[in-house]
């Protein structure tokens, strides 16, 4: 069972972490033998474990007591934790210890596919929702979900397929937002995406997502996986990213506040697996852009880009350990230059890996047809020196039993049917940071009550969804500034 306050202690052999710490360059590669095989590894930027000081690692363990795929989280500078998921928008505002239905709002008749954000400078919290496949509906509460207004927005004559996303960024001197175009009424930019059959669609807000007057077509088929795209991430020069479901990780931005979009690619050394899910973006408070993804070998990845996206390193950086021989579902976030964590389902279970499956086939580490006794566990990276040109990898099993057991469904309509439908997580967790740079992890565990404590659980025992989350409890904060952050507490 997922324990209420989970204690991963990365042993302290350095003292105080109040920043980036000063590893020494000469690591040696640790031979094959030692290797941990306690959930706790220090990898180099092949995925390879290193020698190296360890960093205090303690993260606490909160059941959201409804059912969650594909969730999102943000949280407010009040400490409020928005966890959203299916159609209850859950709120914890005494740090995961109890969680509430925000659901009395100003909500569609219909929804799915919900999506939430919170703005990091206004606090506004987006709460959006497919309404079928003709229209969106666009919820939003500026006192902390105690009430809320939505909008719906049409989409138009095309249906709707999938991928809604909203985030927020700085209005720039270019494009829409300057004079002679639309006057700004809210202090952030508001971008929309989806994806159509023709493609992916992006909109602007000018009044804080209340109405979304300019965008349109930005990119790629649906037809040809161009469109379908990981969440929008706008940096603080004001460049916006997303990134599209391709098979060369690339990404696709805008510079003047979604008048035009531009793509770039990277790290064509390792690819994306087919089916892929999806890759994600973060930026740090420099504007250096970190692009993560599942490559071909199932492994996590990582391209960087100093320039603004301009540019994108072609070797990758791979992210997981080596150990960790298939994952899904990379989430990323970022603070200050280099200060990165990210978070993926994983499996380690690598005996089976050249061996026949069930029907006679190798397998190759593909989630989507995993066997029935590989088991994965939700896995947290952090680094402090990811620019580096040779970045340090701290990263924890976090969960003390699996998240699912046997595949993972990463398509819909082709799914590997091992015990029941294993679409139960549906396509994608999250990871996002508060202001003192705290990292929030946000999941749906697919293997809970008597599956999570039987030493014989099946794939037909793993096929739950219910929220949950994680977050750092005691360790270093992304923002170097902070230093070390303590554990959290709450009173009346």
């Amino acid at each position: 069972m997922k324990y209420k306050a989970l204690l991963i202690i990365f042993i302290m052999l350095l003292v105080p972490l109040s920043g980036c710490l000063n590893f020494n360059p000469e690591r040696d590669i640790i031979p094959e033998e030692d290797l941990y095989t306690d959930g706790i590894f220090i990898t180099n930027s092949e995925g390879i474990r290193i020698e190296a000081p360890q960093i205090l690692l303690d993260f606490f363990f909160s059941n959201v007591g409804e059912e969650g795929p594909e969730p999102s989280i943000g949280i407010t500078s009040s400490g409020c934790i928005f966890f959203i998921a299916l159609e209850k928008p859950m709120r914890s505002c005494d740090y995961g210890l109890t969680w509430e239905n925000s659901r009395d709002i100003t909500q569609a008749p219909f929804t799915s596919d919900p999506y939430g954000w919170v703005d990091p400078v206004t606090d506004r919290v987006f709460n959006i929702h497919m309404m079928g496949l003709e229209s969106t509906w666009i919820g939003w509460s500026d006192n902390d979900g105690e009430s809320w207004l939505g909008n719906p927005h049409d989409s138009g004559p095309t249906p709707l397929n999938d991928h809604i996303k909203l985030a927020t960024g700085p209005w720039v001197s270019e494009g829409y937002g300057i004079p002679g175009s639309l006057t700004p009424l809210y202090d952030e930019a508001v971008y929309f995406c989806y994806n159509k059959l023709a493609g992916i669609f992006c909109f602007t807000s000018f009044n804080g997502g209340a109405t979304f007057e300019v965008g349109g077509q930005i990119f790629g088929l649906a037809t040809e996986n161009g469109g379908l795209h990981g969440a929008i991430t706008t940096a603080p020069d004001g460049t916006v990213y997303l990134p599209p479901r391709v098979e060369t990780p690339t990404i696709i931005f805008s510079k003047d506040n979604g008048l035009n979009w531009e793509t770039r690619t990277m790290g064509e050394d390792v690819g994306t697996p087919n089916p892929r899910k999806n890759s994600e973006v973060a930026t740090d408070t420099d504007s250096n852009a970190y692009h993560i993804w599942s490559g071909a070998d199932f492994g996590v990845y990582m391209s960087r880009s100093t320039d603004s996206g301009e540019s994108w390193e072609q070797t990758s950086i791979r992210i997981s350990p080596v150990e960790v021989i298939s994952t899904t579902f990379p989430q990323i976030d970022a603070g200050d230059p280099g200060r990165i964590a990210i978070t993926y389902l994983g499996s380690e279970n690598g005996s089976e890996l050249l061996n026949p499956d069930i029907d006679g086939e190798p397998w190759n580490g593909n989630p989507h047809y995993a066997h029935g006794n590989v088991s994965y566990y939700l896995y947290i990276t952090y680094s402090l020196n990811a620019l580096d040109s040779e970045p340090i990898f701290h990263t924890v099993r976090v969960s003390h039993d699996p998240v699912q057991i046997g595949s993972i469904c990463l398509n819909s309509g082709d799914c590997r049917d091992i015990g029941g439908s294993n679409r139960n997580l549906l396509d994608f967790n999250d990871l996002h940071i508060d202001r003192d740079g705290r990292v929030y992890v946000a999941f749906a565990d697919g293997c809970t009550e008597a599956c999570a404590i039987g030493n014989n659980s099946t794939p037909e025992d793993s096929r739950s969804k219910t929220g949950s989350v994680y977050y750092l409890n005691n360790g270093p904060s992304l923002y170097e500034s902070v230093g070390d952050l303590a554990e959290l507490t709450f009173s009346e």
